[in-house]
């Protein structure tokens, strides 16, 4: 129901803490010359394994960090205001499972970026909407699929060398699994009509009676009078025998 999408606080402010993290750690970065980048994912290392964690707080560069902020400030506040009660869960799974996807057939390379943690929000937004079948959640995947459709192009190997395409695929796996395993309530448009009803009978309906098997109009046909009746006393009689046996029982002048 349309009651269970309500606004708080916590629709941009999930995204804007998430996202200002994000900038806190690229300049303490740059501020203090640390080096990050050996905290990312390293496929199939032991010591890769802490980028599963680390890694979608580390950028290569502003560029790079802008490039993201932007997509997880709207999908974010979209998974926020759209799946209050699973965006906790969504974003902590989508974080741990797109990293060890990407740690398990990533090329040899630290992979850094909040890129696998977009296109975990980018999947399980678009094949949950679809899935449930609700308009207002239909509508909202066209949406981000018209906008940020593109990004499926870079799934695949060798259209951008320098992006971690093991990274977006695994995000992208990861955010098509949550859609089907994360439960959600049963979204249904609110009845105003009686024919929206699973009970509906048209038959029973006196408008729908108005129109044969082939949907043209008749009129219905129109019932022959009863015979007026009149109540006397205790007793249902006919109004004209009542009359007759009066005049009967008057004398004659």
């Amino acid at each position: 129901m349309d009651n269970d999408f309500k606004y708080t606080n916590s629709v941009w402010g999930l995204p804007l803490f998430f996202v200002l993290s994000l900038w806190i750690v690229y300049w303490l970065q740059i501020r203090f010359d640390f080096d990050f980048f050996d905290n990312g994912i390293y496929p199939r290392t032991f010591s890769g394994l802490q980028g599963v964690i680390f890694s979608p707080f580390i950028h290569s560069d502003l560029s790079h960090l802008y490039n993201n902020s932007l997509p997880l400030l709207v999908l974010l506040a979209a998974l926020q205001f759209f799946y209050a009660k699973e965006s906790t869960s969504v974003i902590v799974l989508g974080i741990l499972f797109s990293g060890l996807g990407t740690w398990l057939i990533g090329r040899s390379s630290y992979h850094i970026g909040a890129s696998g943690l977009i296109y975990v929000l980018f999947s399980f937004i678009f094949f949950k909407g679809i899935r449930t079948k609700y308009y207002r959640l239909v509508a909202l995947s066209l949406t981000v699929i018209m906008v940020y459709g593109g990004m499926v192009w870079y799934v695949f190997p060798k259209v951008d060398e320098v992006v971690s395409w093991e990274g977006h695929l695994a995000g992208l796996i990861t955010g098509l699994a949550l859609a089907f395993v994360k439960k959600t309530p049963e979204y249904h448009k609110p009845i105003k009509y009686d024919w929206e009803r699973p009970e509906y009978d048209a038959t029973e309906d006196k408008f729908m009676q108005r129109f044969d098997e082939n949907g043209n109009f008749v009129n219905p046909p129109i019932p022959e009078p009863e015979p007026e009746e009149y109540y006397y006393s205790d007793w249902n009689v006919n109004y004209e025998l009542i009359k007759n046996e009066k005049n009967e029982s008057e004398p004659e002048s």
